[in-house]
């Protein structure tokens, strides 16, 4: 048995949308390929993967997003890749991220008319190996290519090869942004790629970019984050020359790593650019973000001057002037888009810019977290801002650091209610993946304790309970903070109840778990304090021993009885309602053990027996239940196995059955049970009936309180044919027949109600 944990199901009707068809659809096929595909041949002989569905074909949009999703979920091999063949799939535009593929597996693209194509953070596979799999129509028409974060290295012959790119003639747009894309490659391409209007060389090896005056007459978007050129050389005057520019991004952070020892002090400096207010005469966007030293009158000229519609002003003071910032500033520029940290507005914008910059994400958020402070209503738009910079940089504590504070503060108390699930569950799935990348950081588990410590998170959000479980677990052992251990054993108390039985004995057959928990009873006993901790502990411990009796072992061997008979005889002079919530605990917890055979031993001692006996006289239904519980199946081994002389077990059967028969049912569910298992040898115990009128009167509890669950459980593990069995014999007795009777009506209501129900449909 297991304490009743409240189920809320206060699905908001305030969502702006449900997941859609289109989603759970192809979230379902990449949950679910091995029971969808069959292993396969292809033509030459080829292993592959194959939908066992023959007559099946995926347009375009969705070929795409079931080939994104399943990069997502880190399902994407050269195994799966084989599923796109081009006579079930159609890929045009093609994202693929962090992917552990081979050639074998990219050479599935080969057979697809390619437009766009995105494959970023490749490290198995060189770019030239990516470009040679792909087939002629790809390499004649491909428009945009994104190789981000990936490698231009052969690990066998240590050198960068480039040339392949020029067989792109066609291509208009190219990210190669942090590779070792160099100088020689980009003489390569501004030769070679007449159609280049986009290119992205951020982070990389270049230190020298006049041959971009090739590309003069053609190029419209530059980007130059963090470039080696702008610390060793003058770009200026090359800069100039692009008069075709749109947009143009020189930004830079304090990261820089090219900077070298002989030129401590970088020759672009941005007044340089900023003063020639008539160069770049078609500049809508500029970032200059990281380059301090412009004066809010020069950037101001140079704004008007251009046109701009957004300037890049982040790890800069400039982002604080008025005229960026000030509302009410007589010149403030509302027609400008501005990335900065001195407003919402700017952070969100930069969240939104600079998601693959550490520093930037670990800046924008800390200054998202003082803003979250003062948010009073639900902002998913932000959190959503929040989520990919986790996602990016899963090992950088800064950005761990600030994106958990800023989570909680955005899905704390009443606005979690009003936070789309789905939403909450990537909120969860990338907590948990900070606290494992972070054990030992305090902060960053408090962090993530707050925000999972939710009622709305751990009812109604799916996601991997035992993984949480486990990793609060660790939290609770590791680190002694009074709000920490709270926090840990209320979320564990929680989720105990909700993880299959298997996953509840992993957990608590711990040992150290086990230590730690009891450990927290025994401080709060002897300074006589009865607090939330306790109460959640109590009920962590009686959820996690729930039909596991390596767990009951554990408890028994770290001395948990003794510990918990102590803690019944301090709380026996408290105030009424703190002392039942209590003994309904520990109770509770001891019924666990009572229904495991071979520990009864462990309770059939003289001094435990009196506090159970006079525990089954008490007011309160819910102690007496459970203390008759433990006597029920204490006396259901036999007279032979009673081994406590002081304590009549006639006597005090006698008192069981009398007790049960005073009992009225209750308003509310006292329990509940994973299954009926631990009633059956008590229903067939046919010379107790005080043993069968306790389990029966148990039975006829949760079914009437919880009918459509617990009727069905009694059909699915046959215990109503027991039950049957158990109220035709002869010589049953009376009031054992009377409830029996009940529960068979109850299971037969439930079923021809299910029966209606079916044929209705």
């Amino acid at each position: 048995m297991r304490e009743i944990i409240e189920e809320q199901h206060e699905f908001n009707t305030m969502y702006d949308t449900p997941v859609s068809l289109h989603n759970c659809c192809i979230d379902f096929i990449c949950d679910n390929l091995s029971q969808l595909c069959e292993p396969g041949i292809t033509e030459l002989g080829d292993s592959k993967l194959m939908f066992k569905e023959q007559d099946i074909y995926f347009q375009h949009h969705l070929s795409e997003k079931l080939l994104e999703t399943l990069c997502e979920k880190g399902k994407l091999t050269d195994e799966t890749m084989t599923l796109f063949d081009p006579n079930v799939m159609n890929l045009r535009q093609v994202c693929i991220r962090d992917a552990q593929l081979s050639t074998k597996g990219l050479r599935t693209l080969k057979q697809h008319k390619i437009s766009d194509l995105e494959i970023t953070g490749l490290k198995s596979t060189t770019i030239n190996d990516v470009i040679g799999c792909l087939g002629e129509w790809t390499l004649t028409n491909l428009r945009s290519l994104n190789v981000s974060n990936s490698t231009f290295l052969n690990s066998a012959t240590k050198f960068c090869v480039m040339v392949s790119l020029s067989k792109l003639r066609n291509l208009v747009s190219l990210n190669v942004s942090r590779t070792q894309f160099n100088k020689q490659g980009l003489e390569i391409i501004a030769e070679d790629l007449p159609k280049l209007e986009n290119l992205d060389i951020s982070d990389t090896l270049i230190d020298d970019i006049s041959s971009l005056r090739k590309c003069k007459e053609r190029l419209k978007y530059l980007s130059m984050y963090s470039l080696r050129a702008a610390q060793t050389c003058d770009i200026v005057p090359v800069l100039c020359e692009l008069t075709k520019l749109v947009h143009l991004d020189v930004s830079d952070d304090s990261s820089v790593q090219q900077i070298l020892s002989s030129n401590p002090s970088p020759k672009f400096k941005i007044t340089d650019l900023l003063s020639r207010t008539t160069c770049l005469p078609q500049l809508t966007s500029f970032d200059m973000s990281g380059k301090e030293g412009a004066t809010e009158e020069m950037l101001l000229e140079f704004v008007q001057s251009h046109n701009l519609r957004f300037i890049g002003l982040s790890l800069t003071q400039a982002c604080k002037f008025g005229s960026f910032m000030d509302t009410k500033n007589s010149v403030f520029q509302h027609d400008i888009v501005v990335t900065g940290e001195a407003n919402e507005r700017q952070v969100t914008e930069s969240l939104k810019r600079y998601t693959t910059r550490h520093l930037y994400m670990q800046k924008s958020l800390y200054t998202l977290f003082s803003l979250t402070q003062e948010m009073y209503i639900p902002r998913e738009d932000i959190i959503k801002l929040v989520l990919p910079a986790m996602k990016l940089h899963p090992r950088t504590l800064g950005v761990q650091m600030a994106a958990t504070a800023c989570l909680y503060n955005l899905s704390k108390a009443e606005l979690g209610q009003k936070i789309h699930p789905q939403c909450l569950k990537e909120i969860i799935e990338l907590t948990l993946l900070a606290m494992e990348n972070f054990p030992n950081h305090q902060q960053l588990q408090k962090n993530a304790l707050l925000t999972l410590c939710s009622d709305r998170i751990l009812q109604d959000v799916q996601f991997d309970r035992y993984r949480c479980a486990r990793l609060v677990m660790e939290c609770l052992c590791l680190f002694d903070d009074p709000s920490m251990n709270r926090m840990s054993v209320a979320i564990c108390s929680i989720l105990a109840a909700k993880i299959s039985t298997q996953k509840t004995s992993q957990l608590g057959a711990k040992t150290r778990y086990m230590k730690k928990m009891l450990q927290l009873v025994r401080q709060k006993i002897e300074s006589n304090i009865v607090d939330i901790t306790l109460k959640f502990t109590l009920s962590a411990l009686w959820n996690l021993t729930d039909e596991s009796p390596a767990t009951c072992k554990v408890f028994l061997n770290e001395g948990g009885l003794d510990l918990f008979m102590t803690t019944l005889q301090v709380v026996s002079s408290m105030e009424v309602d703190t002392r039942v919530q209590v003994e309904t605990k520990i109770l509770g917890l001891l019924n666990n053990i009572a229904e495991v055979k071979s520990f009864r031993q462990a309770l059939m001692r003289e001094d435990f027996l009196m506090i159970a006996k006079r525990l089954l006289q008490a007011e309160q239904i819910d102690v007496s239940y459970f203390a008759a519980g433990i006597v029920a199946h204490l006396a259901s081994d036999g007279a032979q196995n009673w081994l406590i002389a002081g304590t009549d077990r006639a006597d005090i059967l006698q008192e069981l059955y009398n007790v049960v028969l005073k009992w009225e049912q209750p308003r509310g569910e006292m329990v509940a049970y994973r299954s009926f298992s631990p009633f059956v040898p008590l229903l067939r115990s046919r010379d107790m009936p005080a043993v069968q009128l306790w389990a029966v009167w148990a039975i006829l509890h949760v079914c009437t309180k919880n009918a459509e669950k617990y009727c069905a459980m009694l059909q699915e593990e046959n215990v109503n044919e027991i039950l049957e069995t158990v109220i035709c014999e002869p010589g049953v007795d009376n009031n054992v027949k009377t409830i029996g009777q009940k529960v068979v009506s109850l299971v037969v209501t439930g079923v021809n109600t299910d029966t209606c129900d079916s044929m209705k449909h």
